[in-house]
């Protein structure tokens, strides 16, 4: 018997409680949303920070359907440490078998679906024994005896300590392994979406032809400041708020390298792009970077190596590192006799100009791609010197 609203007075109610979450979605601009999905394809664990009830889980639930994936949320303060690092279970011979680890259904359903998203919330108010069994899930990609699929990726949220319940600052080594994002609300925004219209989820889309490109262009630019700024390869906080948040490290420079490389292939907004950067160095060191990228604005080294005798050597040092940096990054990932002879022409520039200690690493660099049955070019001359001295002088 179907129950209406004459016999069930809740059955209207429902009715106009479905009305009011039906809503549709529109194109917007969305740095915020733009900088997630950028972390997402670029499948960076990233942490959403932010006042509650300001809509971090709704942005989740649409990227999700945007992508259309599963997402599983765990809400990361009510489990206990065995939530992640899996149950004992004992079978007939455990000195054979050994002891495996039962993993929590969450991630049976995602291991099954081959991708999706899993959603850690409220990550600030669980403890650190909590905190401490989830960095194998996030470092790893493993629960209990589980391995979560590559397609998998992890998003967090958190509030900030003094507006959580019974917060706790992150401990170093997890708050390093995440692009932490600050998640915030536009009054504009939450207006017209009360009025049924909320932006949609704009998912970066890799150019798969610009994928050699973008990471050379990338290893460049990062290469090329910490050449400039060796002392921020590594800085961890004083105090323990900040040491809960981002900051530099040869780990969150790699995942900055890869968050550069993954917005110059698919041609994300620049606003996104620092802010997921800045995410994942800290405000100092990504400020930095931001302004030094700005200031760069390196030449695509794929059209380079296509025409190298049409290329004019920047002038300014930082750019010259950072550009032959890129060049010799472009000719590993698509190794080719012709573009590692374009590569000498190139650096045969620094020399001309009267620069070579600028391409004196990259030469070592590129003369080490050689394939025994290529001729030296002409181009390596200026650098015999140095290439003997390093052990890595080809053959004639």
């Amino acid at each position: 018997m179907v129950s209406t609203a004459a016999d069930d007075p809740l059955t209207a109610a429902d009715d106009l409680n479905a009305r009011v979450r039906a809503w549709r979605t529109e194109p917007a601009a969305s740095p915020q949303l733009e900088a997630l999905t950028l972390c997402v394809s670029a499948n960076l664990p990233v942490l959403l920070w932010g006042e509650p009830g300001i809509g971090k889980s709704a942005g989740l639930q649409q990227l999700a359907a945007g992508l259309d994936v599963p997402l599983e949320t765990v809400i990361a303060s009510v489990h206990e440490p065995s939530d992640f690092a899996g149950l004992p279970i004992i079978g007939d011979d455990p000195a054979t078998t050994g002891v495996s680890m039962a993993p929590p259904d969450w991630a049976v359903r995602l291991a099954n679906a081959g991708r999706g998203i899993v959603f850690f919330d409220e990550l600030s108010s669980a403890p650190p024994a909590v905190q401490a069994a989830l960095l194998r899930v996030v470092l790893e990609r493993r629960v209990g005896s589980l391995s979560l699929p590559e397609p998998v990726r992890v998003v967090a949220a958190a509030n900030p300590p003094s507006s959580a319940a019974d917060g706790w600052h992150l401990s170093p080594p997890l708050a390093n392994r995440f692009v932490h994002l600050h998640w915030t609300h536009d009054p504009r925004t939450v207006a017209r979406g009360m009025a049924g219209t909320w932006p949609s989820v704009s998912v970066p889309l890799v150019d798969p032809a610009k994928t050699a490109g973008s990471v050379a262009r990338a290893r460049g630019a990062i290469s090329g400041f910490l050449t400039a700024r060796p002392g921020l390869t590594h800085h961890l906080p004083n105090d323990a708020e900040a040491r809960g948040a981002g900051w530099p490290s040869p780990r969150t420079w790699e995942m900055a390298l890869r968050l550069l490389a993954v917005g110059y292939a698919s041609g994300a907004g620049q606003e996104a792009v620092s802010a997921a950067v800045v995410g994942a160095v800290g405000d100092g060191a990504g400020i930095e970077l931001i302004s030094y990228l700005e200031e760069l604005d390196l030449p695509d080294p794929d059209r380079v190596l296509a025409d190298p005798e049409a290329f004019a050597l920047p002038p300014r040092g930082d750019r010259q590192l950072a550009f032959l940096t890129a060049v010799v990054a472009a000719v590993q990932g698509d190794l080719t006799r012709r573009r590692w002879e374009a590569g000498w022409v190139v650096l045969a520039k620094a020399v001309d100009a009267g620069v070579p200690d600028v391409a004196a690493r990259a030469a070592v660099d590129l003369a080490a791609l050689r394939d025994t049955d290529w001729p030296v070019p002409s181009g390596i001359d200026g650098f015999l010197d140095l290439l003997q001295l390093s052990g890595a002088l080809p053959g004639r």
